[in-house]
């Protein structure tokens, strides 16, 4: 069987299966508050992020790792691997699929990189699935064009919990984050084609909550969606209650519950919260 190895970068989240196999790689974004800068996951956790990020005179930003980083890391696993999945943050969010591509026309070893379009949990699903088909014995070919699909499958819908952070990251201007404000608007966000989209804009929290439970329960009733996945800034409290919901209609759905990290948190804020889940068939837009 052909030696695969798997790298990724550290805004996907990895359960404990993953993170522990000695064939996963993660590359830290870098994280800059001012001065200062963390690697994350690595110097910063994400409760010291969101600290940080209450106190910090201006918005944080984050730079995605460098082609020489991931040439070193390849060179590293050429030695032990024949071929290289690199896994990566949606490229309409970061230039690290770039980075990862750019490192693999440098080295030796073939490696394959996948754009996954998304980030958080569902990084994480798409190299346990990979990983599934490698061990089935799959081709490289099949497992690459399988992935490439089950990127487009995915569908995110995130709440903002923070119109001021928003609006201090600089994704909503002054005119917009006043009246938000004022009239107690909640932003619901589509991660769409890579891409992050406001796809409506809802009077107050609980009706915003209902809102991307709806969303679930019209795919969940037209699809055979197994899990579902309940994403959160830095408290659980709030996507608890989302599963409660679920439960309601979806007794038998697996249901994951996982931090969005710093790529979000960055513009959103710690009390947003979010749901996800793969599609059988791609969406339609």
């Amino acid at each position: 069987m052909v030696r695969v190895a798997w790298v990724t970068d550290s805004t996907a989240y990895l359960d404990d299966r993953i993170k522990e196999r000695f064939d996963v790689y993660t590359i830290p974004m870098t994280i800059i508050f001012g001065t200062e800068q963390f690697q994350e996951g690595v110097n910063i956790t994400l409760d010291q992020f969101y600290k940080k990020l209450k106190s910090a005179p201006i918005p944080p930003k984050t730079s995605q790792p460098s082609v020489g980083m991931f040439v070193q890391l390849y060179e590293t696993l050429q030695a032990e691997y024949d071929h290289i999945f690199s896994v990566h943050v949606s490229s309409k969010l970061s230039g690290t699929v770039f980075s990862a591509f750019q490192a693999s026309e440098l080295v030796n070893i073939p490696v394959t990189v996948i754009d996954s379009k998304i980030l958080t949990y569902p990084m994480g699903v798409m190299i346990r699935e990979g990983i599934r088909l490698h061990e089935e014995g799959n081709s490289i070919e099949a497992i690459g064009t399988y992935l490439e699909k089950m990127a487009v499958r995915n569908e995110t819908y995130v709440l903002i919990g923070s119109l001021e952070q928003l609006h201090r990251s600089g994704r909503m201007n002054s005119a917009q984050f006043y009246l938000g404000s004022l009239l107690k608007i909640k932003p619901i966000i589509s991660l769409t084609g890579g891409s992050l989209t406001v796809v409506e804009k809802v009077r107050s929290e609980k009706k915003a909550t209902a809102r991307i439970v709806e969303m679930f329960e019209k795919a969940y009733n037209n699809n055979l969606i197994k899990e579902v996945y309940l994403l959160y800034g830095l408290r659980d409290d709030k996507v608890k209650l989302l599963m409660e919901e679920i439960r309601k209609f979806a007794e038998n759905v697996e249901i994951k519950i996982c931090p969005l990290g710093t790529a979000i948190g960055v513009h959103a804020g710690e009390e947003t919260i979010g749901i996800s889940w793969f599609c059988p068939t791609p969406k339609e837009h």
